[in-house]
């Protein structure tokens, strides 16, 4: 359990750093869709490294 706790964790820091770089250029990480703009970067990104760190507040 402790290991899937920090896999979590560490999810959630990657998503967070990726959600870091698509609010300056959203194209980077929202390459496969036609159109890349910051809400979507806030709504993948965002909502991933929330879900991961979530998942590793209720394992830890």
């Amino acid at each position: 359990m402790l290991l899937i706790a920090k896999l979590s964790f560490y999810l959630a820091l990657l998503f967070l750093l990726t959600l870091l770089v698509g609010l300056c250029k959203p194209w980077i990480v929202l390459w496969w869709l036609d159109h890349q703009n910051r809400k979507k970067v806030i709504k993948v990104y965002g909502g991933l490294s929330l879900l991961f760190y979530l998942i590793y507040i209720f394992l830890h």
